[in-house]
């Protein structure tokens, strides 16, 4: 099918290339000149053609977000469809929901996880949204995603898609810290342990053993004792969303919340625990890392060869889908990506074979986006949204 991507950057360009790989048309848009297949946001709508027309915004969430979505209110008509892809707070992502509803224009908020890997091994995709938008822009979430019914599911109504990637970071924070301080703690010892061997042995057979950990480990022998990088990682935002709905719903968080805490400390030149966690951001995300002599590292992993894989998992059921797309089979589990220099991830060793997929469960029928407020005539977007996020 063809869509229009907006924003061109790490994510959305590797996205663009995997949907085009997949035999999708896709019309790229970014405001730098000269990044896009077409100048403005009007030009990419004309080139879309007949509704229904998909647009997927990979903007950085807040204001950019914003912006996008009330000029593309004003440029779609009915029974077009707005994917936000970005780290949107789910409440604006209900407000945005709702306010296109009152144009007849359809939305989905898809949660999307896979860094600057994805184009390879595809991204997990958490979706929310009424069951006929997410079935218009089915076949690009399924071209996106690893593929074989895995890390794709509709999980509700719209922001829920946002909802559930917020929490996905909230936990990724806490398994980013936990590493980062047993990383630490094996450096201290007086026993003079063999660290990087110590960590490669968790890599098999282990119950720790993830592609974060892999990740860490490709850090390390890139730079031994991370020396270089300086011990600063950002709060990019969702880390304390997830806390602040915590302590919202009354749920108890203590992981995730001294994992976020542990960010806002001013830290010392000698703090190991935070250099990994800068190191991992770089690893999986491309996130610009400070160095210890003040300068920045660019933007993108720095091409040394993966670390060894864990094994792979049992093959996934099928991905939960509208009510009436079914399920993709599950996947016989497999090898996980071979590692290249610079390539697309560490080696894996053969997985268990998977069990048969499920067919995929009735998709929630909310309407789009209830609780949003209905934006006004004309050209005017929904009311002012969260604060900024990640990109």
């Amino acid at each position: 099918m063809r869509l229009g991507l907006v924003g061109l950057g790490r994510m959305g360009a590797n996205m663009a290339e995997r949907l085009r790989r997949a035999g999708h048309e896709v019309v790229g848009y970014d405001r730098r000149p000269g990044s896009g297949d077409v100048d403005s946001l009007e030009a990419l709508v004309d080139a879309l053609g007949p509704t229904p027309r998909v647009v997927w915004s990979m903007v950085p969430a807040g204001d950019a977000t914003e912006e996008t979505v009330t000029a593309l209110g004003g440029l779609l008509d009915p029974g077009d469809v707005v994917v936000d892809g970005g780290n949107s707070n789910f409440r604006d992502s209900i407000r945005r929901a709702g306010w296109l509803a009152g144009r007849d224009i359809g939305w989905v908020d898809a949660g999307t996880s896979g860094g600057v890997w994805g184009l390879e091994a595809g991204y997990a995709l958490m979706v929310g949204g009424d069951e006929g938008s997410v079935r218009t822009v089915w076949p690009v979430l399924e071209a996106l995603s690893p593929g074989d019914g895995r890390g794709l599911a509709h999980v509700g109504p719209a922001g829920a898609g946002h909802f559930t990637k917020m929490v996905h970071n909230g936990v990724e924070y806490g398994m980013m810290q936990s590493f980062a301080e047993g990383y630490a703690l094996l450096g201290a010892s007086e026993l003079g342990i063999d660290v990087p061997a110590a960590l490669g042995s968790w890599q098999h057979g282990s119950v720790v053993r993830s592609w974060l950990l892999d990740l860490l480990v490709a850090a390390v022998a890139e730079d031994p004792g991370l020396a270089t990088v300086a011990p600063v990682a950002a709060d990019s935002g969702e880390g304390r969303w997830t806390v602040q709905e915590a302590v919202r719903l009354g749920v108890a968080a203590p992981a995730i919340s001294a994992s976020l805490f542990a960010r806002f400390v001013s830290q010392d030149d000698d703090d190991v625990a935070m250099r990994a966690i800068a190191a991992l951001r770089h690893q999986f995300g491309g996130h610009a890392v400070e160095r210890a002599d003040g300068t920045t590292a660019p933007p993108g992993p720095s091409g040394a060869a993966g670390a060894t894989g864990a094994t792979g998992a049992a093959g996934a059921t099928g991905a939960t889908g509208p009510s009436d797309v079914s399920g993709s089979s599950g996947a016989t589990g497999s090898s996980a990506p071979s590692s290249s220099t610079g390539a697309s991830g560490p080696t894996g060793s053969s997985g268990a074979t998977g069990a048969t997929g499920a067919t995929g469960a009735t998709g929630p029928s909310g309407a789009s986006g209830a609780s949003g407020a209905t934006g006004t005539s004309g050209s005017a977007g929904p009311s002012g949204s969260t604060g900024p996020g990640p990109s």
